[in-house]
């Protein structure tokens, strides 16, 4: 009942709502919907926002067996090209509404997310399909700039110019109180969460070694370096040298992270080297249920004792897919219970009601929705369209 709910939900409000959007002139998405559902068709085209909608659009011909998602993937595969630094390497983090160069910094998190949607559309076409060996050969091209240009004997650097001198990280380090401070992170969990997610799912699509071992790299630093096991969390915001900056928990990165590290452990680990993974997975959320599962959806953040009470749409659909795999890693059945409830808070009070909309950016925690946009570089499909295609695919 529920997964069939989900898949109503995305089949007739979230995947209709972004086909409406599809800029067929100009090419890949409008980027900007005001809060009153007016569509910024001027507006900048981010390169998150891009990556996303063809990982969703992609994710959903493979899982639901409809050539008509193909069509809107393909068309997302081209306009990524928009994005292409053919000359130096990389994708820029935006372009404007025509598709020339923006904003021309070079981050870590784009070309991860870029390797993600290019990886779910060589896995829903398949090798027969005109554009799979486009796809193919610049996610590999992707590959090589994370491994060979963004990356330090450390981990992954975050933020580069054009030419891939680094520079300050403040797209991803941009919490308040770190701001009041004026410190800068030079590591985030959030960009190694990702460029961990890109890289499972481009193995699943090409299994090629080299790939798996990268994968496997930023598994160890989270289990060995990230998870700070005495608290039960993710660090989140680092130094170089991953002295942790803030005392932090961001408990929807934590029940995102308790799932897609588990689902990059079963593409890349042995079976018999898991058993660490899987208790931090499981712990995370846990922990995560605990101090912040409300029965009016997750809280967002704590940072330094004080808990952010805003209710935000992605936070709300990681916490379904998060209690989900807990379910399946323990066999507790009151995971599922958790499941329905979430759902139920989602569809009454984060899912837009409005004709014509998709899900709020947030509410309150009384669920009254804030003057966010309904769509801008940030806020997307991927969230909430995945939410509901891996519920169908692991029903």
């Amino acid at each position: 009942m529920l997964v069939n709910e989900m898949k109503l939900h995305l089949t007739q409000k979230i995947l209709p709502f972004w086909e409406k959007l599809t800029d067929w002139e100009l090419g890949g998405w409008y980027g900007y919907v005001d809060k009153d559902l007016n569509v910024h068709q001027d507006a900048h085209k981010g390169c998150i926002l891009n990556s996303r909608v063809l990982w969703t659009f992609a994710t959903a011909a493979r899982v639901l067996g409809e050539d008509k998602y193909l069509d809107y993937a393909r068309h997302a595969l081209r306009f990524m090209e928009r994005f292409e630094d053919h000359a130096r390497g990389g994708v820029y983090w935006s372009v404007n509404a025509s598709g020339f160069p923006l904003d021309k910094t070079k981050h870590t998190y784009c070309q991860a997310f870029a390797i993600y949607g290019l990886a779910a559309y060589m896995r829903a076409a398949g090798k027969a399909d005109p554009l799979y060996y486009t796809a193919r050969e610049r996610a590999f091209r992707l590959f090589n700039v994370i491994e060979n240009n963004c990356s330090d004997e450390g981990g992954y650097g975050e933020a580069f110019e054009p030419d891939f001198v680094p520079v300050g990280n403040e797209k991803l380090s941009d919490n308040p109180k770190l701001m009041e401070r004026g410190e800068v992170a030079e590591r985030t969990m959030n960009t190694l969460l990702h460029v961990l997610e890109a890289y499972a799912e481009f193995y699943r699509a090409v299994p090629d070694e080299a790939i798996r071992q990268a994968g496997v790299k930023c598994l160890e630093r989270f289990l060995n370096v990230m998870y700070n096991q005495p608290e039960r969390r993710l660090e989140v915001f680092y130094a170089k040298d991953y002295r942790s900056l803030l005392d932090m928990q961001s408990y929807g990165h934590d029940i995102e992270a308790s799932w897609l590290m588990w689902d990059a452990v079963e593409a890349l680990i042995p079976e018999d080297e898991r058993a660490p993974y899987r208790d931090m997975c499981i712990t995370l959320a846990e922990a995560t249920c605990e101090r912040a599962f409300t029965d009016h959806g997750m809280e967002n953040e704590i940072v330094e004792g004080e808990v952010e009470h805003t209710r935000v749409w992605w936070v709300q659909a990681e916490t379904i897919l998060g209690f989900a795999e807990a379910h399946k890693l323990t066999g507790d059945p009151v995971w599922m219970e958790r499941v329905a409830q979430q759902w139920e808070y989602v569809k009454n009070v984060i899912s837009d009601p409005r004709e014509g909309s998709e899900w709020y950016w947030s509410t309150d925690e009384n669920g009254v929705p804030t003057n966010k946009p309904i769509v801008e570089e940030w806020k997307c499909p991927y969230h909430n369209g995945r939410m509901c295609l891996r519920m169908i695919e692991n029903a």
